[in-house]
């Protein structure tokens, strides 16, 4: 037996065999942690959607529609195990524009663009019909900015100064626009330069823009970081002059900036315009039922993301929606109602 061992070829088959079974009773550390994980992600998705992919149109990197949208792509990856993720915009209209090309598959956009793509007027050559409305989420508030410095009190005192509207196209210029029209100042009795959040912040502070519209849900990190190095000013809005605005475009909000919010001694009166979670309608019942219900079975995170989720409630999620329900989502608030 002794002899036998001292075969070179009979050892080497033995050495191999003993080698063999260890690798088989103690893995590698890697392939446990892939284990690990895949299993941690099965144990999540507690159910599937009909699609395997969630394309979540936002707006820019800093503002409340990248930031919510992030939080509820992933709700959704943990819900349902899918391919979720979000997609940076220049916002609203081109939101609109790329769910209606089949280019994402959900996305956030304010009430007012909804209804002119609806309705197909100004960014829009005729009416979109295939996007439906999962949700009312929460307001956008029309935040104008100016220096006291500058002297620039209310929307009236816009007339012939340099101008930050927002993103050409974006929500916040659109309702920039029409706010602006609606007290008698078009484009031609202003400067008009069309800045994103971040951009029209450093315009601010390089002294060359005199005022801004931010329209966002509340507070816009913009401006926090704006109002550390800078006296700003929040521009008000007259509130009887806005409802007859409101008369003709009823999207719009009386609403108040509340005190504090940047540095502001007392609440500013504005206007704000409700955003709208919006999705394709060729997107199955099944999935608009899932995908309305994980939202608000997990609305105290996407609170924890953002401070403007906080105004995103069941009770006024399906009231004053601009574009048709989706079936999947009136299933869902049939179901609560019922309740």
């Amino acid at each position: 037996m002794l002899t036998s061992l001292k075969s070179p070829l009979l050892f080497s088959a033995i050495l191999s065999a003993i080698l063999g079974l260890t690798a088989c009773s103690s893995p590698s550390s890697e392939g446990n942690e892939t284990a690990s994980a895949d299993s941690t992600s099965a144990d999540a998705a507690t159910d599937t959607l009909d699609t395997k992919f969630l394309t979540i149109a936002t707006g820019g990197a800093s503002g409340p529609y990248n930031i919510i949208g992030t939080a509820l792509s992933e709700v959704y990856v943990k819900n349902f195990g899918v391919n979720s993720k979000t997609q940076t915009t220049g916002a609203s209209v081109e939101n609109v524009n790329l769910l209606t090309q089949g280019k994402v598959d959900m996305v956030l956009a304010l009430s007012d663009v909804v209804t002119d793509a609806v309705e197909g007027k100004n960014n829009f050559d005729k009416p979109i019909t295939n996007i439906q409305q999962i949700a009312v989420l929460y307001p956008n508030v029309v935040q104008i900015v100016t220096t006291k410095d500058s002297g620039i009190k209310n929307i009236e005192g816009l007339r012939g100064k340099r101008i930050a509207v927002g993103d050409q196209g974006s929500g916040t210029e659109v309702n920039a626009r029409t706010l602006l029209e609606g007290f008698g100042i078009t484009y031609d009795d202003i400067t008009v330069d069309y800045l994103g959040f971040a951009e029209a912040a450093d315009g601010m502070k390089a002294g060359k823009i005199e005022a801004a519209f931010f329209s966002s849900g509340l507070p816009n990190s913009s401006l926090m970081e704006l109002e550390q190095g800078l006296d700003l000013q929040l521009v008000t809005i007259d509130q009887d002059k806005l409802k007859e605005i409101i008369a003709t475009k009823p999207y719009f909000n009386t609403f108040e900036i509340p005190a504090g919010t940047y540095g502001n001694d007392a609440a500013i009166p504005t206007a704000a315009i409700m955003n709208a979670l919006l999705v394709s309608s060729d997107l199955s019942e099944s999935d608009g039922y899932k995908l309305t219900k994980a939202l608000f079975d997990n609305l105290d995170g996407l609170k924890t993301a953002h401070q403007a989720a906080n105004d995103i409630s069941l009770e006024t999620a399906s009231k004053g929606m601009v574009a048709p329900i989706h079936p999947g989502a009136k299933k869902y608030y049939d179901e609560q109602a019922a309740k």
